[in-house]
Formats: C-alpha cells, structure tokens, sequence
C-alpha cells in the first residue's frame, strides 16, 4: 500500500479513536483559536481539537494534493503527555504511534 493511502487510513482511524473516546466535537474553535502560531496550537486549543481541527485537515489535504509527506515525525510524546489524564488515550495513542512509524519510514 503506498504511503499516502496508508496515511488516510490512519487518519480515519485517528478520527474513529478520538469519537469512541468522545473526544470529537461538532463545533470548532474560534477562528482566532486556529490561528495559533504556538506548536500544536498548545496556547488555544486541547490536543483532541489540535488533532482534530488542525492536524487531520492539514494531513488530509497533503494527501489529496499528494504532496509531500512529514519526514521524522513523531506525534505521539506530544499526545501522551498532553492526554494522560484522558479516557480513551491508549486507543488514541495507539494510531498516532502507527503513524510515527509510517512517517519514520520514509
């Protein structure tokens, strides 16, 4: 499977895990929350909406472009440490390491 497609099943997976944690929202942050220039948005939004309002899109639309994908990238220390205290992290955690390993590949 190539990578890019390996990419969007993770992600879906990625969404998949953040709803079965109930950690999904149906509304977005301000415009002025997705607009942080701190790393992982860490200022404004929560690592469930970074994931969800930022990272997600932003992977998505590379995928669709095929343009190229993150080289030496590692999601998950940010996750567990910004989620360690949520329910439903080890599931979560579980598709972003799969995703350190893919991006780790290349």
């Amino acid at each position: 499977m190539d990578k890019y497609r390996h990419s969007m099943l993770l992600l879906e997976k990625l969404e998949a895990a953040l709803r079965n944690a109930e950690r999904w929202e149906s509304v977005p942050p301000s415009n002025t929350a997705l607009a942080s220039t701190e790393p992982f948005a860490v200022d404004t939004l929560s690592c469930s909406q970074w994931l969800q309002w930022i990272f997600i899109p932003r992977m998505t639309q590379l995928i669709a472009l095929k343009q190229p994908l993150p080289q030496h990238f590692e999601l998950s220390p940010y996750v567990e440490e910004a989620m360690k205290h949520d329910s439903g992290i080890n599931i979560i955690l579980g598709v972003t390491r799969e995703l350190d390993n893919l991006f780790k590949a290349q």
